[in-house]
């Protein structure tokens, strides 16, 4: 598992965990302002970044343990978990399952909360066309990020050809393939996915702190107000002129509304 951190000894912990297809760099703007008064750490999902994609399911479960896996090879007894997009689902699901291991929850334009998923996302898991939808050049990366930002000029040449290069990574395309079909398919997302999310809201314990784009494409705003009024603590805020990702596209007022809830 690759992993950064920005470790302060003695501080709460905090894990971020990445978006579909992302990694550790999406956190890029986050983690030093984040880690002031915390010990961060942000890890690349297996079959993701430059984790190791052995042959799996690359179900939900299989990505909670992993997280779980990392947690233990830590030695981190409890923490804040900040998951983006299928991070967030992954937090849901982790919190679920390892509630006395969640200090606090932050859900960030989180999936599993809501049967809307774009278009791209369902192609992606239709046989043989999402096989062509993600064969590793520039352009097919170009048009994964694209519906994930509102300002298209953060999706700069560096940017694009980093995540072709780790997009190009043996085993890359299996694991991304495998992991949007475990999830959903052209209908969209999977009614047995949905509900090991949904019907579970008012168990979390955690006091959560839910975050979304005003313009998000992927996963609707309303899956916000939704998930506000079925957790039992927690808060939402939102942001305006912005798309899926607030943490990459906002970094300055992210870092600022996530300290302050994490202050208390």
């Amino acid at each position: 598992t690759r992993y950064w951190s920005a470790v302060k000894e003695g501080k709460p912990a905090v894990i971020l965990i990445h978006g579909f297809g992302a990694s550790v760099e999406i956190w890029q703007h986050n983690i030093l302002a984040l880690s002031k008064n915390h010990r961060v750490y942000a890890l690349d999902l297996v079959g993701f970044g430059c984790s190791d994609k052995p042959s799996a399911d690359y179900s939900p479960t299989f990505l909670v343990n992993h997280v779980n896996g990392f947690v233990n090879a830590m030695k981190i007894k409890k923490a804040t978990i900040v998951g983006l997009s299928m991070g967030g689902g992954t937090a849901i699901l982790y919190t679920l399952t390892y509630p006395e291991k969640v200090e606090k929850l932050i859900l960030v334009d989180s999936a599993g909360l809501g049967d809307k998923l774009s278009l791209g996302l369902r192609l992606m898991s239709v046989p043989i066309l999402g096989t062509s939808m993600t064969i590793p050049n520039w352009m097919t990366t170009y048009w994964f990020f694209r519906p994930a930002v509102l300002n298209s000029k953060l999706l700069d040449d560096s940017f694009i050809d980093f995540y072709t290069k780790l997009f190009s990574l043996p085993g890359a395309q299996d694991a991304k393939l495998k992991t949007i079909r475990s999830v959903c398919n052209f209908w969209g997302p999977k009614q047995e996915v949905l509900n090991s999310t949904m019907s579970n809201l008012d168990k979390i314990t955690a006091p959560t702190l839910i975050l979304w784009g005003k313009d998000d494409e992927i996963l609707n705003v309303e899956q916000a107000s939704f998930a506000k009024g079925k957790i039992p603590n927690s808060q939402l805020y939102i942001f305006g002129q912005c798309g899926h990702m607030p943490n990459f596209e906002k970094p300055d007022e992210f870092n600022s509304v996530v300290l302050s809830f994490l202050s208390g």
